[in-house]
C-alpha cells in the first residue's frame, strides 16, 4: 500500500497493511534547516522545504502542515511574535469588547499573509511528493481558540463563566469558524488531502464539559458538517485529557481525532471504535527527552491499545518539540513498521 491508500483505508475502517504513522514535526523540520525558524514561518518555500527535507529523512506517511498557532490570528490583524528558536505566538486582543465582532471581516486566505505563504508550501508540496504522502494542511485554530486570540484568554473565559452575552460570544465563535472554514476551504484547493483544526482551549483542562458542549461544540461541528458536504476530511485537536468530552469530541463528526498522551487510550477507543480514526497519542516528553527505546515501548503500548478495528495513526500527542531527536523520530516511525502490520 502507498501512504495515501494506507491513511485512506484507516479512515474509512478499512484494513491497512499496517497503522499509518504521522510526525506534527514543524518545529524540529524548520529548526533541521539551520536558518532561525522565525526566517522558516514566514517564507512558504522555506517551510515546504523543511517539512520535504523531514519525510526524505523520516518517510512518514502523514504531513501535518503549520507554522505555529498564530496563523489566524495574525490574518485577522492580531500582533504575532515571530521567535528563532520556537513557534511563533500571538499578542494583543483586537476585540475589547463583544459588540465589536461586528466589525472584523473574514480574510481572504490568497492575499492575507500569513496563510498565502502556507498555500504556497501546500502547492510545493502537493506538487513534490502528494502522491508519495498524505498532506493534511493544518487551518490553524479552530472556533475556541481563534476566538480566545481575538478576545483575550481571560476575557473570552469570564464572558463564557458569566454568560451574560450568549448571544455575542456564539458571534465571535461563528466568525472564528468563518475565517478557519475559508482557509481550510483554500488550502485543499492548493493540494491538501485533509485539514486540521486546533481547539486546546475547547478542553476540560480550561473549559468545563457543560461549557464546552454549549459554546464551541456547535461551532466546530458546523464547520465539519460544512467541510463534509464538500468531501473535505477535517482533524480535529484538542490538547490534555479528551475523556470527560469524548462523547461530544466524537460527536463534531470529524474523521480524525488528534488526541493528547493524556487522554485514556482505552476509553477513547471504546468510545471512537468504528466512528471516529484517533490520531496520536505519544507522549512529547518521551519524544523529546526519552530514549529511542522509551519510544519504542510507548509506540507498541499504544498500536497495542489503539490499533484493533483499524481507525488509528500512530503520531505525537500534540507538537514536537524543536529539540527532539531524530533518533527518536526514527523510533516513532520504524515501530509503526514493526508492530503495527495487519495479519
Amino acid at each position: 500500500m502507498t501512504s495515501l491508500d494506507r491513511i485512506d483505508a484507516t479512515i474509512h475502517f478499512r484494513k491497512p497493511d499496517r497503522v499509518p504513522v504521522d510526525l506534527h514535526n514543524f518545529q524540529t523540520a524548520a529548526r533541521a534547516t539551520g536558518l532561525p525558524m522565525s526566517d522558516v514561518f514566514q517564507d512558504g518555500e522555506l517551510l515546504a522545504d523543511a517539512m520535504l527535507q523531514a519525510w526524505r529523512e523520516f518517510g512518514h506517511d502523514m504531513i501535518l502542515l503549520e507554522n505555529g498557532t498564530a496563523c489566524n490570528a495574525q490574518a485577522c490583524g492580531l500582533k504575532v511574535i515571530y521567535r528563532d528558536d520556537m513557534a511563533p505566538a500571538a499578542h494583543d486582543p483586537i476585540v475589547k469588547s463583544l459588540s465589536e465582532v461586528v466589525d472584523l471581516e473574514v480574510p481572504d486566505p490568497y492575499t492575507t499573509f500569513p496563510m498565502n505563504e502556507i498555500l504556497k508550501a501546500t502547492r510545493i508540496l502537493s506538487k513534490e511528493i502528494g502522491d508519495k504522502a498524505w498532506i493534511c494542511a493544518r487551518a490553524d485554530q479552530g472556533p475556541m481558540d481563534l476566538s480566545g486570540q481575538i478576545r483575550g484568554l481571560d476575557e473570552i473565559m469570564m464572558d463564557i463563566g458569566y454568560g451574560e452575552e450568549p448571544d455575542l460570544i456564539h458571534a465571535l465563535l461563528d466568525y472564528s469558524r468563518r475565517v478557519a472554514t475559508r482557509y481550510a476551504f483554500a488550502l485543499i484547493e492548493c493540494g491538501g488531502h485533509s485539514t486540521s483544526i486546533g481547539e486546546p482551549l475547547g478542553g476540560p483542562d480550561l473549559l468545563s464539559p457543560r461549557h464546552y458542549k454549549q459554546y464551541p461544540w456547535r461551532h466546530e461541528k458546523a464547520m465539519v458538517d460544512e467541510l463534509k458536504a464538500a468531501g473535505i476530511i477535517l482533524h480535529n485537536h484538542i490538547c490534555g485529557n479528551t475523556i470527560p468530552i469524548i462523547d461530544e469530541f466524537i460527536g463534531t463528526g470529524a474523521q480524525i481525532l488528534e488526541i493528547d498522551h493524556k487522554t485514556d487510550m482505552r476509553i477513547a477507543k471504546a468510545h471512537a471504535r468504528g466512528k471516529t480514526t484517533l490520531l496520536g497519542n505519544i507522549d512529547t516528553n518521551v519524544l523529546t527527552y526519552g530514549t529511542p527505546q522509551d519510544v519504542e515501548d510507548a509506540c507498541r503500548a499504544a498500536i497495542d491499545i489503539l490499533g484493533p478495528g483499524y481507525g488509528f495513526i500512530l503520531g505525537p500527542g500534540c507538537a514536537m518539540g524543536p529539540e527532539t531527536p531524530d533518533d527518536n523520530i526514527h523510533a516513532l516511525v520504524e515501530s509503526a513498521k514493526k508492530y503495527g502490520v495487519y495479519h
